[in-house]
């Protein structure tokens, strides 16, 4: 009875998870909790911030009820959520308007305004040259401000997902590093709050509605108060533990938490996320973001707006149930697809041309080729998209020496080989595959005194499963394809701008 477990939640776009674990790191059960998202205009997103809270009870008691352990067994807990899902509050911590999630852009008219001030704060958005982007705590507040005037005023609190989460869990109003200097232009190694860049929207009152408490990941926030042990069928007092964006709490959970290390998050688009020691801001990339998740290092992005989507696209378009037919064939394949190259941008570019604006393209096409040629090229040009991005952090002085992958394209051997022959880079993949559930749970045990800080609880809970070494040779082979890639966007932007004329 005396051995401790962790219980970590994350809060996604579509439901909640809960998961518990043991203090090495394996999982004892799994429960989720889904949630409507309401789409009441074009490119806005919004959900009811007491659906998480009821979600957060729900799953919180089906995983302890399905892991068979007792309440007091539980040593803390930790929160990760979407990231830029902005809730307003009134002096009671309740919501009085709908949550903008992080996919709703309404405000890209207010992010415009954004770059406008010319502001330094904005160097983290490819060196000052944006885009910012509409997702981002700045612009939705001033959305609100600027559309809906007595809501702004009536906000006592405007802070995000997990912020309102953990007020709920403890009564205390606290910020994480992670989400403040990732997504609301603050740089606590240098000025904190970017007060001249509020100044110049004239937001000034923004930065007295935030939190006004940062925590560091790890730390506690506080204990459980009774009504919400109550709602989530725990012990009162236990330890709420500081989380922060979903995405970067499944780099702790995928171990990467060293510098020159590099976690790719895939799934329906692709994260490319980094560590470095020493902060720098450069073209084509994100960041860096000062002590985002660990002191004294420094976090860059970036990412692929459509990957999986794509290859998923492929999958419907020939009216297959699964990969597996898919995959087999193009495997018989050789490197370029017999001369067919995919440009990805079906949604547009993140990074690094941060073109929302390009499209995807499939050039080279001939009678021979059928559909494994387009299966394979279009994997071809995922891994081309994400070989571009290494290239340009490359290009800013940040050189990654691996790669800890995770998400659906894990599943995918024919993806993961490509990949790693057309970076020439291993990639490493883990045991947990639920990367932010098990990043929680190391900032819970952090947070309980189990481990003395997030790199030590990473080496006793990450388990690796399996690495995936690079072909030089095929690596070579591909060179000419990704030439032919890259010079790709640059001629179709042309044809672009020519159909426009």
């Amino acid at each position: 009875m005396n051995k401790k477990y962790l219980l970590g939640i994350d809060g996604g776009t579509e439901g909640l998870r809960a998961g518990l674990f043991d203090t090495s790191g394996s999982p004892l059960a799994y429960a989720s909790t889904t949630y409507p998202t309401q789409f009441p205009a074009p490119s806005w997103a919004e959900q009811d911030p007491r659906d998480w809270w009821d979600a957060l009870g729900k799953s919180v008691r089906k995983v302890i009820q399905d892991s068979g352990i007792g309440t007091e067994q539980i040593a803390a807990m930790a929160v990760d959520t979407t990231c830029c899902s902005v809730v307003a509050l009134d002096k009671n911590g309740n919501p009085i308007r709908p949550a903008l999630i992080w996919m709703d852009v309404r405000s890209a008219e207010q992010a415009e305004q954004m770059v406008e001030t010319g502001d330094d704060a904005l160097r983290i958005n490819s060196n000052g040259n944006g885009p910012v982007s509409a997702e981002w705590m700045i612009p939705k507040a001033l959305w609100i401000k600027q559309n809906e005037p007595e809501i702004f005023e009536r906000a006592v609190t405007i802070c995000e997902y997990q912020d309102y989460i953990n007020l709920h869990l403890t009564g205390r109003l606290i910020s994480s590093i992670n989400n403040v200097s990732t997504r609301w232009h603050c740089d606590y190694s240098r000025d904190g709050i970017p007060e001249t860049l509020l100044e110049k929207l004239e937001l000034e009152e923004l930065s007295k509605k935030w939190p006004q408490k940062v925590l560091k990941l790890g730390e506690i926030v506080g204990g459980l108060t009774q009504v919400a042990a109550e709602h989530l069928g725990l012990t009162p007092d236990l330890p709420v533990v500081q989380g922060g964006a979903d995405a970067q709490i499944g780099m702790i959970g995928l171990g990467v938490v060293k510098p020159g290390n590099l976690a790719l998050i895939t799934g329906s688009s692709h994260l490319h996320l980094g560590l470095s020691e020493k902060p720098f801001h450069g073209t084509g990339i994100w960041g860096t973001y000062a002590d985002a998740l660990l002191p004294g290092l420094h976090t860059l992005e970036g990412g692929q707006t459509s990957t999986g989507s794509v290859i998923n696209w492929l999958k419907n378009l020939f009216g297959e149930p699964d990969y597996k037919a898919l995959n087999r064939d193009a495997s018989k394949l050789l490197p370029g697809s017999e001369n067919l190259i995919v440009q990805e941008h079906f949604q547009g570019n993140r990074t690094p041309h941060t073109d929302p604006k390009s499209r995807g393209a499939f050039h080279g096409l001939t009678l021979k080729h059928g559909r494994e040629h387009l299966f394979r090229a279009a994997i071809e040009g995922v891994a081309f998209g994400s070989e571009l991005i290494l290239e340009s952090m490359r290009s800013n002085g940040f050189f990654p020496e691996s790669i800890v992958v995770s998400g659906g394209a894990t599943r995918s051997e024919l993806w993961l080989q490509i990949h790693s022959d057309v970076s020439n880079l291993p990639l490493t993949l883990t045991k947990n595959p639920d990367a932010p559930l098990l990043g929680c749970a190391i900032l819970a045990a952090v947070g309980a005194g189990i481990y003395e800080d997030i790199p030590t609880a990473v080496e006793q809970m990450v388990q690796i499963d399996r690495v995936i070494e690079p072909d030089k040779k095929i690596h070579a082979e591909y060179q000419p394809f990704y030439e032919s890639y890259k010079a790709s966007y640059e001629e179709l932007r042309k044809i672009r701008r020519q159909l426009k004329e």
